[in-house]
This record gives structure tokens, sequence and C-alpha cells, in this order.
């Protein structure tokens, strides 16, 4: 009796270091995955000239390990803010998905928003 509980234990741990499906590795993000989603919302961003009238505004981007944004993508007012908070959104879950799978680390310091943003000759530029 006491070796048929041991063979049972035994098949339960062995079930427990299965190797993962192969399905699982699809799901991986990767940093050329990173890279082309970030290029397509900078260019969607460059698409849009400012001006003094309409103004500029600032975006959290990126998902630092710790929590928080790794930095602030600066826009033109001319922009349709809901398209690009959707990108930005996709490309934040994408990053800390990445974080979680390569169990990445980082300095944990806190990034302030800019405190103000205009555009100086047609480009969005942090005054302060």
């Amino acid at each position: 009796m006491k070796w048929f509980f041991k063979i049972v234990v035994l098949a339960i741990v062995l079930q427990s270091f299965q190797c993962t499906d192969s399905n699982e590795s699809d799901d991986l993000i990767t940093v050329a995955q990173l890279e082309t989603k970030k290029q397509e919302i900078q260019n969607y961003i460059n698409g849009f000239s400012c001006s003094e009238s309409v103004g500029c505004g600032f975006i959290a981007f990126g998902s630092k390990p710790c929590g928080g944004p790794k930095s602030y993508l600066l826009f033109s007012n001319k922009i349709d803010q809901s398209k690009l908070q959707k990108m930005v959104k996709e490309y934040n879950e994408m990053d800390e998905l990445y974080n979680i799978q390569t169990n990445a680390i980082s300095d944990c310091m806190y990034v302030s928003p800019p405190t103000e943003v205009k555009c100086v000759n047609g480009v969005c530029t942090i005054t302060k």
C-alpha cells in the first residue's frame, strides 16, 4: 500500500513538470514586434504638425517592469486622440507582457510627465 501511495505522488509530481504547449510560444512578444508597433505610433504622430493655436499634448508610453510608464510621447492636438490612445494602450499592454515573459528588471525610477509642452517651429517640445 505504501508503494502505491508513493507511485501516485510521484505521478502527480512528474505531471507538474510537463513541457509547455508549443502554442504558448506563439503568444511570446518579441523586441521586433515592439519596435514595429512603436514605429507605427511614431509615424502616426509625425503625420500631424502643431501650431500655437492647436497646441500639443502628451501620453504615457511603455511599461516599466516595476510599474509606470517608460516615457511620454508628445503629439499635436490635431491628432485623433482616441485612435492614438488605442494604439498606445495596445503597445503598453504588449510591453507589459514582454516584461513578464522575459522577467525584465528596471531602475524603478519614477518618470515624471512633462509640466509644459508647446509647439516650437511646428514640433511639439517639452519646455518645462
